[in-house]
């Protein structure tokens, strides 16, 4: 996009995830089939964790969260952290953590014969989900409602709301709910895979240690990396797991940063970093 289009956003970690302020001269032609700028001002004025429709690319759009809706579709609509090369017209992905679909209808938009298989475990959030795919009418899209875990089990789940919704390890006080999970490996042991996507909030190191073996036939790998306030952090061993895997890695931020974590560590939801790590193979 030429400089004179740079979109003007600005984010805000504390005290809330996100302030989004946007200039009406960045939109483009093509942005504005999917999200209309009057849309987002209406959006920036919704209350948090309030449910409502939109037009989005000429369709009916349900969302849960205003707040998550502009910062994700900032994330892959405008900043396209998902945009990958393939040689043929239908690859095979894998979306652990789909949450209301966005990315999918990212990924169809840029594939229309993708083959998709995507994993939402909150069972208000897969609802939308399941609305919004049929108000797309996809096809080749498999909906799962079940987490990524290690092992195939019923876990405690925190129902945050919105995007941040997570497994828990430990009991805290926190909107608790039941899920069912399943191994990352049944679905990579057979199939190449040309993009996994992983955001799974903090359940990534488990997922990828389980399926370890199999990584060698995932071509590209996304994952988000989390890590939280007094928890051990596993981030040396994911990117040996990458690095085993045949990966070369490239990693930025998606905004909990702290620019000076000598005198102040950022935190958010229980997370003091948040790492975009993009496996690319060497």
């Amino acid at each position: 996009m030429a400089s004179k289009k740079i979109t003007h956003i600005f984010y805000s970690i504390l005290p809330q995830r996100l302030k989004l302020i946007v200039d009406k001269r960045s939109f483009n032609k093509n942005e504005q089939n999917f999200l209309k700028y009057n849309d987002i001002a209406m959006l920036k004025q919704k209350p948090r964790y309030s449910k409502g429709t939109v037009n989005f690319k000429h369709h009916q759009l349900q969302y849960i969260d205003s707040a998550s809706l502009l910062f994700i579709y900032d994330e892959i609509f405008r900043k396209e952290i998902y945009k990958f090369k393939c040689d043929h017209s239908n690859p095979l992905i894998i979306d652990a953590g789909a949450n209301i679909g966005l990315a999918i209808i990212y990924f169809k938009q840029l594939f229309r014969n993708s083959n998709i298989i995507a994993f939402e475990p909150d069972e208000n959030v897969f609802q939308v989900l399941q609305k919004n795919m049929d108000s797309f009418g996809f096809k080749d899209v498999s909906l799962i409602k079940k987490g990524l875990w290690s092992e195939e089990t019923e876990l405690t789940f925190n129902a945050e709301g919105a995007d941040a919704g997570r497994i828990l390890t430990s009991q805290i006080d926190a909107q608790v709910t039941k899920i069912q999970t399943i191994k990352l490996s049944n679905y990579l042991k057979n199939n190449k895979v040309d993009l996994l996507k992983i955001d799974i909030e903090g359940a990534e190191f488990e997922v990828l240690k389980e399926a370890e073996v199999y990584l060698k036939n995932v071509q590209n790998m996304f994952v988000e990396y989390h890590s939280f306030v007094g928890k051990e952090q596993y981030l040396a061993e994911l990117l040996q797991i990458l690095k085993g895997a045949g990966f070369k890695v490239n990693i930025n931020t998606p905004g909990l940063v702290s620019q000076n974590p000598f005198m102040q560590i950022n935190q958010y939801n229980g997370m003091d970093m948040q790492l975009n790590i993009y496996a690319i193979r060497a």
